[in-house]
């Protein structure tokens, strides 16, 4: 097996999650060395059962008879302790794994959120979760393998050279074969390997994203393109995968033959020094056995190569997410504001990708309790500007204030509970509509959770549900309508009360009768509240105090909805455009 720089760096760092599980390390070892040391004791009783039976001495049952209890005792004692090596080696493995994907989903939660919307979900949960375990089979199972694998061929090797140093000498001098054999062959495995890795982890984005928009794709009769899709894929993994298993498999066979050979020469030398009685038979049968336990360990070592490789290309998908850089520290920030709800952008700059403007010399003062409703069309950057007033993006130049405090100098967490968001796509989790409206508020009674409900005009459906309030929702909310989902997250927001709103076409998928309802609920959670709207449904921003009117990235027109159509611009072309007739 080929060893690269970054195979070092990578066994290297996978071998510090270690370090907290070293006891373990340590008893392991020790059981390793007992063990090895028990089994190399049972070929030298055997060779001494045998000279004693056919040596030309009188046979001595009684000492036969305490020769095969030591063996006895050897082969039980050699086994528990081969047991407790096994289950310290698990201990440290699973330990191991479980701080690594902890660290990892730790790590997933503090990366920007620039890096979860450009990355493909179906390829981080990939890493998390078989990429992990790729990494636990490959690289720290083997522990036990290398640990008794080391030991046995320095034991045997010992052994052997107290036995006959001309016949260990062969021994030694034909292994190497057996390891050039598994290094050729393994060196041909590392590129398909990787290229595995890689694949499999497209080919769980593909999955998740099909499986997410199965609407979609029975809406479009997308359904023979999507298989088409997936068997292209994988068919290209399955090419991959039998190359890599093709190289990995011949390795042990190979390792085998070469040493079929080693011991057929043991037996042929051995032979003729037994024959000018140089080695008893019992020392030869002796040897013979030592000969086969000492290649064995090759075999094994050979046998983990295709775990190695294989967890050498998840361990780099692994640490590429873990060396992600994070989002810039909250330490020592602003834990509390005194909210006045004032807001003020000065000379915003804002861009997802550096080569492409999208805000620019943006600037807007907000009121104490005033209804900000911002309209455009796609693309403008309406989104965006949440995406900046909640802290998800940071901006390339200029300034937000709350309170008149730098949202920069304050913690995420600060800022955020300010906001009630409730966005066009909804997000409800498995568990119970208990559960999931009280989401954003820890503790919350359910007195507070039914009144929220009400406020929202979700009560009525919910007491409809075979179980009421403790029906389990299944995932992401799928045995409820889309409007029903709107009400709950709606209700999630209402429970929480907060000093600001951000509503992005939070009534998009409720009918009309009920949304009706809903901004009636929404103007009196909104009262005093500093609020901003994102709407295409202009009708339903008529009472905003301000509308801001954006167009590539710039506010091109403010004021409330009579002074905009008064001034028959860019705005009151988009509302009368919404109620033209064809």
């Amino acid at each position: 097996m080929k060893i690269t720089n970054d195979d070092t760096s990578i066994l290297r760092r996978i071998l510090t999650y270690a370090k907290p599980y070293r006891i373990y390390l340590i008893f392991a070892l020790i059981c390793a060395l007992i063990s090895v040391n028990l089994s190399l004791l049972s070929p030298v009783l055997i060779g001494e059962a045998v000279d004693y039976i056919i040596g030309p001495h009188d046979v001595n049952f009684a000492k036969i008879a305490n020769i095969l209890l030591y063996l006895l005792l050897a082969i039980i004692f050699s086994a528990l302790f081969q047991w407790l090596m096994t289950f310290c080696t698990n201990k440290i493995a699973f330990g191991t794994i479980k701080d690594l994907r902890t660290q990892l989903n730790e790590k997933l939660n503090k990366v920007p959120l620039k890096y979860i919307d450009g990355t493909s979900h179906g390829n981080i949960i990939n890493s998390v979760v078989n990429d992990v375990e790729i990494i636990s089979d490959g690289l720290l199972q083997g522990f036990a393998q290398l640990f008794t694998g080391l030991i046995t061929i320095l034991g045997t090797i010992i052994f052997m050279i107290s036995i006959n140093l001309s016949i260990a000498i062969v021994v030694m001098v034909l292994t190497p074969l057996s390891l050039f054999v598994a290094a050729f062959i393994s060196s041909k495995t590392h590129r398909t390997f990787t290229e595995q890795s890689h694949i499999r982890g497209e080919l769980t984005g593909y999955i998740e994203e099909m499986l997410g928009n199965q609407k979609t794709i029975k809406t479009f009769n997308y359904e023979k393109r999507a298989i088409n899709n997936f068997k292209e894929i994988n068919d290209r993994l399955y090419e991959c995968g039998v190359k890599s298993q093709f190289y990995s498999s011949i390795t042990n066979p190979s390792t085998r033959f070469v040493n079929g050979i080693v011991y057929v020469t043991v037996g042929v030398v051995g032979a003729f020094f037994s024959i000018s009685g140089k080695i008893t038979i019992g020392r030869l049968s002796s040897f013979l056995a030592y000969a086969n336990q000492y290649t064995k360990p090759f075999n094994e070592i050979s046998g983990v190569i295709t775990e190695l490789q294989s967890a050498f290309a998840s361990a780099k998908r692994v640490f590429s997410i873990i060396d992600e850089e994070v989002e810039i520290s909250d330490e020592g920030l602003i834990e509390r504001v005194d909210f006045n709800g004032i807001i003020e952008i000065e000379d915003l700059a804002f861009s997802y990708n550096k080569e492409q403007e999208l805000l620019e010399g943006l600037n807007l003062e907000v009121e104490a309790g005033q209804k900000i409703a911002i309209v455009g069309p796609t693309g403008c950057g309406k989104t965006t500007i949440i995406n900046l007033l909640m802290r998800f993006y940071d901006v390339d130049k200029g300034s937000i204030k709350v309170s008149g405090v730098d949202i920069n100098k304050m913690k995420r967490s600060t800022l955020r509970k300010m906001y009630g968001m409730v966005l066009q796509e909804t997000w409800l989790f498995n568990g119970t509509v208990w559960d999931n409206i009280a989401y954003g508020k820890e503790g919350a009674s359910k007195e507070e959770i039914i009144e929220a409900a009400k406020a929202a005009h979700a009560d009525g459906f919910i007491q409809r549900l075979p179980e009421g309030y403790d029906t389990v929702l299944s995932g992401e909310g799928g045995n409820i309508s889309q409007g029903q989902k709107q009400l709950l997250c709606i209700a999630r927001v209402m429970l929480t009360k907060p000093p600001m709103l951000i509503l992005d076409e939070a009534t998009s998928n409720i009918d009309t009768r009920t949304e009706i309802r809903i901004q009636k609920a929404f103007a009196k959670l909104m009262e005093g509240r500093t609020s901003f709207i994102v709407a295409h449904r202009l009708s339903t921003i008529k009472e905003s105090d301000i509308i801001l009117v954006m167009k590539d990235g710039q506010i091109i027109e403010q004021g409330n909805h009579e002074y905009l159509l008064l001034k028959k611009g860019f705005y009151a072309d988009l509302y009368n455009s919404q109620f033209a007739v064809v």
